[in-house]
């Protein structure tokens, strides 16, 4: 079957290096387990010790498409070498009498020891222990991620190219069918069209599209006086309102207006705290249709909104889900919510936070006007800063597809009220102005 020719200083080098490119297949691995595997508990902990590793740790969770992109390519390299550098072992240590002998000795001994020492034994570790594995490989993975920044600044571009047009090709044919659903209506109101649209987008549409930012979150410190915390029930109209320690990314519960009835006359030193009930969290990128579920089964309105190191991002309610199906709904306590108004020069006067679509809607525009330039970015304040690629001050303007934007006010960097110039020949006639 084979001939063994025997061992000399170059074949013990060789073997030398290929445990060493072993050992760095296995690094790859578990790194990419142990990071991805990190619960949110997990990032706290990493959070508030800080550490030169958790430091390393929270710059690479920062950053995941780079990350990754930054293992894939050590991990894919590193195995292409081991292939060939076994290979060359192989044929210095022994010589086999068939061709076919010779390639399945090589392809079994080689596949079974990359998946053992390289996939297997590390990701299972770095399974069963992820902070414990990705604090030790943190900090050289950052060098690593350093080294390989140009490749995969390459490959993430490419990527996010290739993510970009699938998204588009699916919003399109989403699009299409849409249209043929609106034609099947064709005789029907346009209310009810609009709601027929709201339901195909329904199943689609992300928590962090629809909810509030956590600028526009009406809380409530528990450090707070009962008197206090009662002025801000009667100034927001809100029936449920978050009450926080410290800062608003440390929710210690929801406060029900309708449980605070019974003691509306108490003293400022009532213990109103003992009153709270608990928060029901979400990540950013569930789908409504799924949290409108949650909602029903575990009986809440409200849920807060985190990110995945489980800070607050926003906060949505029963009523925000439901709008997205019916419109607006108002009632006589609800404050005038009308987020443009149009001045005697026919410019317009729109908030910072008004979503692109609303903003294209209202102005009689395609929904795919700004989607070259518009980036990630779901408001057009965000918009602005996207073309500017920097913070706008006061009085900055910038133009995209013949559309003037102005920033009209500005409030700790963030653009508040932004005037907005049309070209004269796409002069729309809205739909709805406010006083």
């Amino acid at each position: 079957m084979f001939l063994y020719k025997g061992f000399d200083g170059s074949d013990i080098i060789s073997l030398v290096i290929l445990a060493v490119l072993i050992c760095i297949s296995a690094f790859a691995s578990g790194s990419e387990t142990a990071l991805f595997s990190l619960s949110p508990g997990d990032i706290r902990t990493v959070k508030n010790r800080g550490n030169k590793s958790d430091e390393a740790i929270l710059k690479l969770l920062s950053t995941e498409d780079y990350t990754l992109a930054t293992i894939l390519i050590l991990n894919n390299l590193v195995n292409i070498i081991i292939v060939i550098l076994s290979n060359n072992i192989i044929d210095s240590l022994v010589t086999f009498t068939s061709a076919g002998w010779n390639f399945a000795f090589k392809t079994v001994l080689v596949t079974f020891i990359l998946l053992l020492f390289g996939e297997i034994i590390p990701k299972v570790t770095a399974s069963h222990f992820p902070l414990r594995f990705a604090s030790i490989i943190a900090v050289p993975l950052l060098g690593v991620r350093s080294a390989f920044k140009p490749l995969s600044w390459i490959l993430v571009k490419l990527g996010e190219r290739f993510n970009r047009r699938a998204a588009k090709s699916h919003t399109n044919i989403s699009m299409d069918e849409l249209s043929d659903a609106l034609e099947m209506t064709q005789n029907q109101s346009s209310e009810e069209k609009k709601m027929l649209t709201g339901i195909v987008d329904f199943v689609n549409t992300n928590v962090e599209d629809i909810m509030q930012p956590r600028l526009d979150i009406t809380a409530v410190n528990v450090e707070w006086g009962f008197n206090e915390v009662r002025n801000t029930i009667v100034e927001s109209g809100f029936s449920r309102i978050p009450a926080y320690r410290d800062s608003i990314d440390n929710i210690e519960g929801i406060l029900y207006v309708k449980d605070m009835l019974p003691f509306i006359g108490e003293s400022d030193d009532f213990q109103w705290q003992k009153q709270l009930r608990e928060a029901y969290y979400i990540p950013e990128h569930k789908k409504i249709n799924d949290l409108l579920e949650e909602f029903q089964s575990n009986k809440v309105h409200m849920a807060i909104v985190v990110d995945e190191y489980g800070s607050t991002l926003g906060l949505l309610s029963l009523e925000d889900i439901l709008e997205e199906i019916v419109g607006e709904i108002t009632d006589e306590s609800d404050k005038d919510e009308t987020f443009y108004r149009r001045l005697a020069d026919g410019t317009y006067i729109f908030d910072g936070k008004t979503h692109i679509y609303d903003f294209l809607d209202v102005m009689q525009l395609d929904d795919d006007t700004f989607d070259d330039v518009k980036g990630e970015a779901e408001t057009i304040a965000g918009l602005m800063l996207e073309i500017k690629r920097d913070f706008l001050k006061k009085g900055d303007s910038i133009t995209s597809h013949g559309i003037t934007f102005t920033v009209e006010s500005v409030e700790k960097h963030r653009i508040e009220k932004i005037r907005i110039k049309l070209p004269e020949t796409t002069e729309p006639t809205p739909q709805r102005e406010a006083n």
